[in-house]
């Protein structure tokens, strides 16, 4: 995971991710070591332990504080701030695993601690090394630890700790390493469990060595520390306690520093406790029939499943910071548009049988980041059925059944979960990948009412334009300013993709998952150049890069997303944004362009409507009233207010049943011609 922030350096990190780009540089680094005769074992945290919650929450929270400063910068200046205030685009650790397989590469998704599982596997195979950013790999007693941070890809040097050459220098054995770590507190001894302890190792080795004062205050703590347990020793003189009783320390502090140093033991470590995460609680067990249990964990360490896994094997998922404006009051937070999505998603993994409606099925532990929540305790979801003409069906028959009828309740099971099941009949028509689109964004448009006409067709025209563009391409597009609201809708984006994967993943894939990887589907740096123009007024040509047959593809999405609105009571409103002044040139930088005036503030707010109250209200008041279907003000203009009807009829005469393109099971996107960037 450590990796993440050296692979993502493209131009632009707040519009939602370059991820064409993305991948061109994971395959570079890859073909870099492979070129080598290195061979290449990539690990991703597939869990947050019980025990590793709060400190979770602490960065969550701490991050929160920089995406609102990303967003103060941006409403200030029309642009991305400086490299101190960087942010991953959201979705990065969710889609890179499937970005690496998709390369070739060997990808394993944990089970319990990542390090853990990292530091095993490298010990068993005798790997060359773990390059990571962790100290804890050096008080593993395994491969050498490898700085990540200090690799220069070009000549492939980096920094090597050597734990053996450490505890010569400190005096220590490599046995001794997992109580220091703990004594200077970790993951699950925390620094004020043993502050106590440490704070008496300093008073005794600063009056031992009147130099130490002119070390740094922590060098003078892991140093003193260090003595400390350089003179522990069991009663007979061998170090064969965890915890020697010569450390004064209570009975609970004693257990606590045990499952510490235990957390470090590897396979052949002596002995060990570990508790896999897929024996939960035997609630979320009964639920499911065992071969699903076995192809979900199975799923999950191979890295080809999301969601799906932590659901059904311990009833909890969690999200983490997305790029969210806390100051629009307009746009709801992904964790919450996407909610009714989840629930369905749980209801197709847990409810079956006659019990599928039950009031006492087991709530699922939410731990999703967004403004407002301050995680003091997990938001407890209960799974809804999704709602099908034959039924809840089985995941039995979703999973490992065959032939037609199972496909089509499989895709039926899939558009259940965003409430579009009449796009069957678009499926064989148009690409897998605008299908998946198609779902989203009518999904979106059915959740947030504030969602204008114009940026439907800012997400469309994207998703039409995307994949005729190469890298090279997207990278080239210029952008005279940036949008907070558009910032915020990229993000909304690539949320969703991720539901897409889930909610396909629990449905037994009826679409193949490439086909709803980002780099297929999205670039933010061509979403908010769509945003601006679609703001802007142009016409459709113009948006859809003057090329027919986008121009052609997207009325027939627009009529289809239309369509659908309509029989739910949903009419959109035509509302162009744009900024009202000038925005202020930031410190070595440049002002956006200057815009007409169109009723907004710098940065895409268009101050009233809210989603929350202020004045510290709690912010689920406004949301019935706001954001339940019908709560519009006015019908406005409809999506046809730009074509005639018989434009439109002509643009969408297009061939039936299933595309020229061959699609195998897992065939990627076709490639399309290439026209010039917008």
């Amino acid at each position: 995971m450590c990796c993440l922030r050296h692979w993502y350096f493209g131009k632009d990190w707040v519009c939602g991710g370059q991820w064409k780009e993305y991948v061109d540089v994971l395959r570079s680094w890859v073909e870099t070591f492979t070129s080598a005769g290195i061979r290449l074992v990539f690990f991703f945290d597939g869990v947050v332990e019980h025990q590793k919650r709060q400190e979770w929450v602490k960065r969550r929270l701490r991050v929160n504080k920089d995406v609102s400063k990303v967003f103060s910068h941006i409403r200030k200046y029309g642009e991305q701030p400086g490299k101190e205030l960087f942010c991953l685009p959201s979705g990065l650790a969710t889609f890179t695993p499937f970005a690496l397989r998709s390369l070739g590469q060997e990808v394993f998704c944990s089970v319990r601690e990542a390090d853990y599982e990292i530091a095993s596997y490298a010990r068993q195979h005798d790997s060359m090394g773990i390059l990571g950013q962790d100290s804890d790999y050096i008080i593993y007693d395994s491969a050498p630890y490898l700085s990540v941070a200090k690799l220069q890809i070009n000549s492939l040097t980096t920094v090597m700790y050597d734990r053996q050459k450490l505890c010569t220098t400190i005096g220590l054995a490599v046995t001794q390493l997992p109580l220091l770590a703990c004594l200077l507190g970790n993951d699950v001894v925390s620094e004020e469990h043993v502050r106590q302890i440490r704070n008496s190792a300093v008073e005794t080795y600063r009056r031992a060595s009147p130099a130490a004062y002119s070390r740094a205050p922590h060098g003078q703590v892991v140093l003193a520390v260090t003595r400390l347990v350089s003179t522990l020793r069991s009663p007979d003189g061998e170090q064969t306690e965890f915890v020697p009783w010569s450390l004064n320390a209570p009975v609970p502090l004693r257990d606590l520093l045990k499952k510490g140093i235990s957390s470090y033991l590897l396979p052949g470590q002596k002995s060990f406790e570990f508790v896999d995460v897929s024996a939960s609680p035997a609630t979320f067990e009964k639920l499911v029939s065992p071969e699903i249990l076995k192809a979900c964990r199975e799923k999950h360490v191979a890295a080809e499943g999301f969601m799906v896994y932590c659901v059904v094997c311990a009833g909890v998922t969690e999200c983490s910071n997305s790029l969210e404006d806390e100051e629009d009051e307009e746009l709801l937070p992904q964790a919450l548009v996407y909610r009714p999505c989840r629930q369905r998603i749980y209801g197709l993994l847990l409810l079956h049988g006659p019990d599928a409606n039950s009031l006492e099925n087991p709530a699922i532990r939410e731990w999703f980041v967004y403004p407002g929540n301050p995680l003091n305790e997990p938001e407890m979801i209960h799974p809804v059925p999704i709602n099908i003409s034959c039924g809840h069906p089985s995941l039995d028959v979703l999973w490992f059944s065959s032939g037609p009828e199972v496909s089509a309740l499989r895709l039926t099971a899939f558009l259940s979960v965003f409430d579009c099941v009449e796009f069957s009949e678009l499926f064989g028509q148009i690409e897998d990948s605008l299908l998946g689109a198609l779902c989203l964004i009518t999904y979106v448009v059915l959740q947030v009412q504030t969602l204008s006409e114009e940026d439907v067709d800012a997400y469309l025209s994207q998703a039409v334009c995307q994949r005729l563009k190469s890298s090279p391409e997207l990278q080239q597009i210029k952008l005279p300013l940036l949008s907070s609201r558009a910032v915020q809708l990229g993000s909304l984006y690539v949320r969703g993709i991720s539901h897409l994967l889930g909610a396909n993943n629990a449905s037994g894939c009826p679409l193949p998952s490439a086909a709803l990887m980002p780099w297929h589907v999205f670039d933010g740096r061509l979403f908010h150049s769509k945003y601006l123009l679609a703001h802007r007024g142009v016409e459709k040509h113009e948006l859809l890069d003057d090329d027919p047959s986008c121009l052609s593809q997207f009325l027939l999405l627009k009529e289809k997303l239309v369509e659908t609105c309509r029989k739910r009571s949903r009419a959109l409103q035509s509302r162009p944004r744009a900024p009202e002044r000038s925005l202020s040139p930031s410190p070595g930088g440049s002002s956006g362009e200057d815009w007409r005036q169109r009723g907004e503030t710098a940065g895409g707010h268009q101050r009233g409507w809210g989603w929350r109250e202020r004045r510290g209200q709690n912010v689920y008041k406004s949301r019935d009233r706001m954001w339940g279907r019908g709560g519009h003000r006015g019908r406005g203009q409809d999506f046809y207010s730009c074509h005639s009807s018989e434009d439109m009829s002509r643009c969408l005469k297009l061939p039936r049943g299933r595309s020229n393109h061959c699609r195998g099971r897992y065939q990627l996107a076709p490639r399309w011609p290439h026209p010039s960037a917008p």
